[in-house]
């Protein structure tokens, strides 16, 4: 089977599996997910839930809990693509197919989830969701959610002030996202090629700047594969960008500045379809907030960093990137529990211990 006809079977899949799984009542979550999920099912997800495995412990550890808190949720997305890995060896499924859905599950939040007291007001999580899809099942699922958005919308934000923009973020400008039929391989081939050319000169600046002590990046690194107007779509706690200047006085300065030993650890999913690209890790980097970050006191406890980003490429270079970050997990290994700080802040929980 040609690659064109493996992309499309697994679009084809996912989307029916969307539309029973968002449509099925919550007894029926399970049997349903089993339909299209494998018996061995690895299902990823951010900071608390974490690795899960099997149809009926992803419903009853994250489905159910999150279904009673949040009703009549729509899924909303504004990017969907599909492509076969490139992260290279050494994954579970360096061939596989793998499609992305991007966008917002939004539902009345009306019972309290993690503590995060309920607004009884329409509420937008921010998604990324990757699925490999291998004969025709889907064998593994990563879920990232923007909990700390959660928490800003729900008015109980437990982290200092954050340098970028605050705000629900769009999906693309051109609207052109939803990438239910196969694009043209040329088109996704030249977008993996700028992204990875991106990732090149990034790690090559990292690498130099480690010899030479200086952190400051030229904004011509950056002009070489980013648009002016780029548009970068950060998690909450770090917030959005908008232009190179801006995108590097907001957040790669305070990154590069503020973290140190930095160190990849590869991707489980990198790919492109048309003028989309998008990857994740688990974990992809490894880092030493020794300067601090997120305005918070440095440390010298290594932290592993959880991402996902979604770019769109417009002619030959990256007009808007989508990140996710797992910031819980990653200030949970520094000793910083944010759930418990912010059921602090909200009343619900003293300080003492």
């Amino acid at each position: 089977m040609d690659h064109a006809a493996q992309l499309q079977i697994a679009k084809d899949l996912v989307r029916a599996f969307y539309d029973d799984f968002d449509a099925a009542p919550s007894d029926q979550l399970a049997s349903t997910l089993t339909k299209y999920v494998t018996d061995d099912y690895h299902w990823r997800g951010m900071h608390p839930f974490g690795e899960l495995r099997g149809a009926d412990n992803v419903v009853r550890q994250f489905w159910l809990p999150l279904r009673a808190s949040f009703g009549s949720i729509q899924r909303r997305p504004d990017v969907f693509m599909a492509g076969i890995n490139d992260a290279g060896a050494g994954h579970e499924d360096d061939d596989g197919v793998w499609v992305c859905s991007m966008g917002h599950l939004m539902g009345l939040f009306d019972r309290a989830w993690l503590d995060i007291p309920p607004t009884h007001r329409m509420t937008f999580h921010r998604y990324a969701q990757f699925h490999n899809v291998v004969d025709g099942r889907i064998t593994q699922s990563a879920l990232f959610l923007d909990v700390l958005s959660i928490m800003d919308q729900a008015g109980v934000f437990p982290l200092p002030p954050q340098t970028g923009a605050a705000f629900l973020h769009p999906g693309p400008r051109t609207h052109d996202g939803l990438l239910y039929d196969v694009q043209d391989p040329l088109e996704s081939e030249l977008t993996m090629d700028l992204v990875n050319e991106m990732i090149d000169d990034l790690t090559a600046h990292n690498i130099s700047s480690m010899e030479t002590g200086e952190s400051y990046c030229p904004p011509e690194v950056l002009a070489r594969t980013w648009h002016d107007d780029m548009i970068w779509y950060g998690p909450s706690g770090i917030g959005a960008s908008y232009t190179i200047d801006r995108y590097q006085h907001q957040h790669q300065m305070p990154f590069r500045l503020n973290l140190t030993d930095k160190i990849f650890n590869g991707h489980i999913a990198r790919f492109a379809d048309g003028n989309y690209a998008g990857f994740f890790g688990w974990a992809n980097l490894t880092n030493t907030p020794t300067g601090g970050f997120l305005g918070l006191p440095g440390s010298n406890a290594p932290a592993d960093m959880r991402v996902v980003d979604v770019y769109r490429r417009d002619g030959d270079k990256l007009a808007e990137n989508w990140v996710f970050i797992d910031i819980l997990y990653w200030l949970e290994q520094q000793g910083l529990d944010v759930l418990q700080r912010m059921r602090q802040l909200s009343g619900q929980e003293g300080f003492t211990k």
